[in-house]
């Protein structure tokens, strides 16, 4: 199979893929799931796009929105852990002491990643996915689309309303506190 003309790299080649494009997946589903589960998750995402090397659409443009599409299903399985995971740190669950006392910058920041994590793990899921190939993988757009399968449009929509929902939670339990 020809590579692309954008990255040079050909689909069928499992290596090149994984050494052009490993680290910014493992950074976006480790972000989603933690380290242990995201790299299974990106192995997977390398393994379900060499087995389906022959339906990836080289006009479509780069393969990393493909790859990003592929992950972010396979993610989905995932689903409840990353829930679990993002509940838990709203409630604060994570180790409070460490080898040296925290400064109080530190922990309101992990109170403000606690709030987040609550509000993120209440959105639905399109406005999630949409978010968080958008803040944490760093997609356009358009590449978010591409990835997800869906119209620019709903990916436009979806990230207005989940950037709406974050604001609004976020202020409001500011205003609690």
């Amino acid at each position: 199979m020809p590579t692309t003309a954008a990255s040079g790299v050909d689909p069928a080649d499992l290596a090149g893929l994984f050494h052009r494009y490993g680290r910014e997946l493992l950074r976006y589903c480790t972000r989603r799931v933690g380290e242990q589960i995201a790299e299974d998750v990106v192995a997977e995402t390398f393994l379900v796009a060499y087995e389906h090397r022959d339906r990836y659409d080289r006009d479509r443009g780069e393969l990393l929105p493909w790859l990003y599409g592929i992950a972010t299903n396979l993610l989905r399985r995932h689903r409840r852990a990353e829930v679990r995971a993002l509940r838990s740190a709203a409630r604060g669950d994570a180790d409070t002491e460490g080898p040296s006392r925290r400064t109080a910058e530190r922990v309101d920041a992990q109170r403000t990643v606690a709030r987040l994590a609550g509000v993120l793990a209440g959105l639905p899921r399109r406005q999630r996915d949409v978010l968080l190939l958008y803040a944490v993988a760093e997609l356009e757009y358009a590449e978010i689309a591409a990835a997800l399968d869906i119209p620019l449009g709903s990916v436009q929509s979806a990230l207005h309303r989940a950037r709406t929902k974050v604001r609004a939670a976020l202020s409001a339990q500011g205003e609690a506190r």
